[in-house]
């Protein structure tokens, strides 16, 4: 029995990003034209930040600069300030401390771009649940350089990163309520 043409193969998967994109537009080929170039539009930006989220990721046992980071029932992390330089890789271990259930006081640590809005990027995933509460939009997603799962008490994370050029690097909890306070900031010069 012959696949439907809408169905990817691991070479469509894992093929070249003209071979991607082919994919996409053979998938999409049944759409009305305004989802058409929705759907396109996503899938290219989709690829094109899973490549650069790829080319920086890092090995943490390597990282220049090594922080751990508890965060607690009191919403509050112990750490608000990293400094690094541009270029070094850091590596960042996020540890909940607290002692309420994950579905009432989970806790992440997200690392966005120099003068990504905060407000807007954590309102952008109040309702994404299921996504860590991270922002859905493409151009929110864009602002990420790292980050964790929501954590449950006594649990941990590790994430390693480079970044780029000098500036300030915010990181927030994107758990509903919590990037008001729960925030800190990587001082790259």
């Amino acid at each position: 029995m012959r696949s439907p043409d809408y169905l990817l193969t691991s070479s469509d998967a894992f093929g070249s990003l003209p071979e991607r994109f082919t994919c996409a537009q053979r998938i999409t080929a049944h759409l009305p034209a305004d989802m058409k170039k929705l759907l396109l539009t996503l899938t290219a930006v989709a690829l094109a930040t899973g490549i650069t989220l790829a080319a920086e990721k890092a090995d943490p046992a390597t990282a220049d600069v090594k922080v751990t980071i508890s965060g607690n029932d009191l919403m509050k992390y112990d750490k608000t300030e990293i400094t690094a330089k541009a270029g070094q890789t850091i590596a960042i271990t996020l540890k909940n401390i607290g002692a309420l259930p994950k579905e009432a006081m989970g806790h992440n640590l997200v690392v966005l771009k120099p003068g990504t809005d905060i407000t807007k990027f954590a309102i952008g995933g109040i309702a994404n649940k299921a996504g860590g509460f991270l922002p859905t939009d493409a151009a929110l997603v864009a602002q990420i350089v790292a980050n964790t799962k929501i954590l449950g008490p006594k649990e941990e994370e590790t994430i390693a990163f480079k970044v780029g050029s000098a500036g300030d690097y915010p990181y927030v909890c994107t758990f509903p309520g919590h990037f008001g306070v729960m925030k800190g900031v990587i001082k790259v010069k």
